[in-house]
Formats: structure tokens, C-alpha cells, sequence
């Protein structure tokens, strides 16, 4: 097996400036609109299903009007057979009434009468609740946070548990906010598909920080005296070929999902697979190059106090 001798103390910088630049490009895309889902944001949406071709601009003529809110419209092919899709999501307060359906689904079907316009799917949520389930899906992201950070505390408390538990954690944020502003940056839509990805993520990443620490320990009990650097350098190159291993059939397996939701327009499946893809990128980056280096950077420093 190959041995590698990277400094991966060296190089925490480096990663991190690229971090900064993905964050600040992020930030800046924030600016031009975050789509939010209507479970998050409150709004409807109706969908209709056809066979035939449909232009999309002719759907969102009369849409334009027979709504009285703002819009986003959305095509998708199913897998099998020759029925097609398009959903058309508005957000706000009272942004669809019984009215306006109805006449939208008139006019469209009268525009389409070959194409067997058909209304299967309306629903709307209100602001209230929007905010309600938002708030439930960030307190399940801070409860498995919590737990992490104590486990990871509790497994290593004899290489300093609570800085490996924290500089763990740091890693995890990093991987978070990459599949975020993945999402504003493609403009993907952020609805319950992203608290998913978050929290496999969350268990991704951990799972290979904790291979790494796992080896640190090992390390230590054959040579206690070692300095922590060098500690840490070792038993990331012990563990990198694992984790790359890892981290690149993992990938694959998304980057077909990815495929398939590009070539059919399933929306569903690309708001998932996108944001997971980089988010499993930065996993194995993060536990690589972030973790590790921040603990020897938390021990140094707390060794210097002393």
C-alpha cells in the first residue's frame, strides 16, 4: 500500500482560504434570493400533469394572467411512459385562492385541449406554519449536533475529548454552509429534501474525523511522547487512503442520481442529490484538512498557556 507524507498541518490554510472564497462567493449569491420551499416559507403550489410538448412560456403567459402572485415554474419527465409534469410554486400569505385555481385550470385547459391537461396535486401552507416547521427542522439539526459533540467527547476523553468534540464540530459547520450555499448558488430550492442532506452529512463527515482520531489514539499509546503535529500528520496519512476510498464511492453512487434527475428533470431528486454530492466533497475534505489541523492548533495553544 502507498505511504503519503503530506503536511496536512501546512496546508490548513490553504483550505481554509479556499473555504473563505466559497463563502464569500455564497454570501454575494444570497443577495440576489434564496428560494425557499413553501413548507419554509409559506405559499402554494398547484401541479398539473399532460402528455404532448408544452412550451414553457406559453404556461407562464397565462399564468401571468390568471395569478395575482409571483411564481416559479417547473418541469419534470416521468420515468415511464409519456405523461409530463409542471408545477407552478407561489410564495406569501394568501398567494392562491380557490378563484384563481380554478380559473388557471380553465384556461389552461381550453389553451391545451390536446395535451390532456390534468390537475393532480394543490396544496398551500400557511406563513405560520411555514415558520413553525422551519424551527422544528433546526432544532433536529442542533439536537444531533449536541449529541455528536458529547460523543465524540465521551470516545476520545483521553486525547482531550472535549477540543477533539469541538474541532470536530467546526469541520461538520463547514460541510453545512457548503451545502447551503451550494443551494443559493445553484439556485436550487432549500425544502425538506435539504435537512436530509444536512443531516447525512452530519454523520458522513463525523464518521471519517472519527477514523482519524480513532488512529491519533492508537498512535499516542505506541509513542506517548510524540509531539501532537506530527501525532495528527501521521495517523491522517495512515487513515487518507480509507477515506478517500470512501469518500469517491460515495460520490459516485450520488453523481448517478444526479444524472438521472438531470436527464428527466426531477426536481425532487436534484434539490437532494446536488447539495449531498458537494457536501460529501467537503466531508472528506473537512476531516482531512480541517479537523485535525485545528486540534493541533487548540492543543498547541492551550499547551503554550500552560
Amino acid at each position: 500500500m502507498r505511504k503519503f507524507n503530506i503536511d496536512f498541518n501546512k496546508s490548513f490554510k490553504y483550505v481554509i482560504i479556499a473555504y473563505a472564497v466559497i463563502f464569500a462567493i455564497g454570501i454575494i449569491s444570497c443577495f440576489f434570493g434564496i428560494n425557499l420551499d413553501i413548507n419554509f416559507s409559506g405559499g402554494a403550489k398547484i401541479a398539473y400533469s399532460y402528455i404532448g410538448d408544452i412550451e414553457v412560456k406559453d404556461i407562464e403567459k397565462i399564468a401571468d394572467e390568471k395569478l395575482d402572485a409571483s411564481f416559479t415554474l417547473s418541469k419534470s419527465t416521468a420515468l415511464a411512459g409519456d405523461t409530463e409534469t409542471f408545477e407552478i410554486a407561489l410564495s406569501g400569505k394568501n398567494a392562491l385562492s380557490a378563484e384563481n385555481q380554478e380559473e388557471l385550470t380553465s384556461a389552461l385547459e381550453a389553451k391545451f385541449k390536446d395535451n390532456k391537461i390534468t390537475l393532480y396535486n394543490s396544496n398551500s401552507v400557511s406563513p405560520t406554519i411555514a415558520g413553525t416547521f422551519f424551527a422544528k427542522s433546526i432544532v433536529a439539526v442542533l439536537i444531533t449536533a449536541f449529541f455528536v459533540t458529547v460523543y465524540v467527547g465521551f470516545r476520545f476523553k483521553k486525547i482531550g475529548g472535549v477540543s477533539a468534540a469541538l474541532t470536530a464540530m467546526v469541520a461538520l459547520v463547514f460541510d453545512v454552509l457548503v451545502t447551503f450555499f451550494v443551494c443559493v448558488i445553484f439556485g436550487l430550492q432549500i425544502d425538506a429534501n435539504y435537512i436530509a442532506v444536512v443531516l447525512t452529512i452530519l454523520g458522513y463527515s463525523l464518521n471519517d474525523t472519527i477514523v482519524i482520531y480513532d488512529r491519533v489514539r492508537e498512535n499516542k499509546k505506541l509513542n506517548p511522547t510524540m509531539e501532537i503535529g506530527e501525532l495528527v500528520n501521521i495517523s491522517i496519512n495512515q487513515t487518507i487512503i480509507r477515506n478517500i476510498v470512501t469518500t469517491i464511492t460515495t460520490i459516485l453512487a450520488v453523481l448517478t442520481i444526479v444524472v438521472v434527475s438531470e436527464l428527466y428533470g426531477l426536481s425532487s431528486l436534484r434539490t437532494f442529490a446536488i447539495p449531498m454530492a458537494f457536501g460529501l466533497i467537503s466531508g472528506g475534505v473537512s476531516s482531512l484538512f480541517v479537523a485535525g489541523p485545528l486540534w493541533v492548533i487548540w492543543k498547541n495553544r492551550k499547551q503554550k498557556k500552560a
